[in-house]
């Protein structure tokens, strides 16, 4: 039903991805594989809400309570991944990150520590060190690190990513049992950052942490998401949360809208929540489809042009995540041969903590997503025989 072989020219607009690639790689006209947005078009019935609401001609204040922001939500989380979500445990913020960052503030004094799974999300070491507090981190897959960092004294949070990027990891619901265990016996908070829980792969099922919260685990945990990503306009903005204590949500909105002065959010992201959720499950499921395959070209390519390299398809969302660890090849070296003779841009796995490793953003047409992936197996051929 959707063509999403179609390239669109994603230049001259500003795109992080695109327009800002020479800045962060000294190099003018690369091909991007880096930020984590997708080069397809929202899906249709997005885009046909925007320009309803467009045409409406009329844009004052507004309020995320009203209308139907809050209900589709809800519909969301009971229709897609069997939960029931109360309307009025939701809270809304600008992005996830500002979320988070309320909530550091909330829960977190500074020099406490931050526990999180590595690699990490570089906007979470961001946030975290950028307000005095410690990133702690442990390996993706090792409970005995985890509980040893949340035993600290000081470890205040556990910082989760479900699923988690940038591996791609679905986390199960045994394995988030345990982290909630973890977090009471320790007396930390839990925050679980969601926002690629609608693109798991199938065969993978997301737990929202709302249904491990729900025995009572903790008074102090948030769930932050929001539908941007998986249909993909994070440049409306607009974000949403579950904070579950009573007293903890009222704080967490009253700091919102006065503290940082939110006092109406993005109308047009609020048009493009409610038209996904409502109307965006068909093209969404075909995006999962089209992203299996392009993961599964990649899977072939890599076996043949390097096949030390065993590489397997993400668990959820379209960042491949490759450790290139038994070639033997210097993160400088590598990064080099694909910006300066290739013309690629691909993110260093040092970004996220992990040398060795490197993240391929295959959120678009297969045929760019050919060239990035033959262009990363050329680099590094070429690289392991010198």
């Amino acid at each position: 039903m959707y063509d999403f072989d179609r390239e669109t020219d994603r230049r001259g607009t500003s795109s992080v991805q695109w327009d800002g690639a020479a800045d962060r790689f000294g190099v003018p006209d690369l091909l991007p594989f880096t930020v984590s947005d997708m080069d397809f078009a929202s899906p249709p019935a997005v885009l046909a809400a925007l320009h309803e609401r467009v045409d409406h001609g009329v844009f004052g204040y507004t309020d995320w309570r009203l209308g139907e922001f809050r209900e589709a939500i809800r519909h969301w989380y009971a229709s897609r991944h069997g939960a029931e979500i109360d309307p009025e445990t939701l809270v809304y913020a600008p992005s996830v990150l500002s979320q988070l960052s309320q909530l550091l503030q909330m829960w977190t004094e500074p020099g406490d520590g931050v526990v999180v799974h590595t690699p990490t999300y570089d906007g979470f070491r961001k946030v975290v060190t950028g307000l005095g507090r410690e990133l702690r981190g442990v390996p993706v897959g090792d409970p005995e690190a985890l509980e040893r960092e949340l035993a600290r004294p000081d470890s205040r949070m556990l910082l989760l990513c479900s699923p988690h990027n940038p591996t791609g990891r679905v986390w199960t619901e045994e394995e988030l049992t345990v982290f909630a265990e973890l977090a009471e016996r320790h007396g930390a908070a839990v925050v679980s950052d969601e926002i690629h829980a609608d693109l798991t792969s199938e065969g993978h099922r997301h737990v929202p942490w709302t249904r491990i919260a729900e025995p009572g685990r903790g008074r102090r945990w948030a769930l932050v998401t929001s539908g941007t990503k998986a249909f993909n306009f994070p440049a409306l903005s607009g974000s949403y949360g579950v904070v579950g204590d009573p007293d903890e949500r009222e704080a967490f909105v009253r700091r919102m809208e006065t503290g940082e002065g939110l006092g109406s959010p993005a109308v047009l992201s609020l048009t493009a929540h409610i038209a996904a959720y409502r109307r965006g499950a068909d093209w969404l499921d075909e995006l999962r489809g089209y992203v299996a395959g392009t993961m599964g070209m990649i899977r072939k390519r890599l076996a043949e042009g390097l096949p030390e390299v065993d590489w397997t398809p993400p668990q959820a969302g379209y960042l491949a995540w490759i450790d290139l660890r038994p070639l033997g090849i210097e993160d400088s070296r590598l990064q080099e041969e694909l910006v300066t003779t290739e013309k690629v841009a691909v993110m260093p796995g040092g970004v996220y903590g992990t040398p060795g490793f490197v993240r391929l953003n295959v959120g678009c047409p297969r045929s760019k997503a050919e060239r990035g992936v033959d262009a990363l197996v050329r680099a590094a051929d070429r690289l392991r025989r010198t």
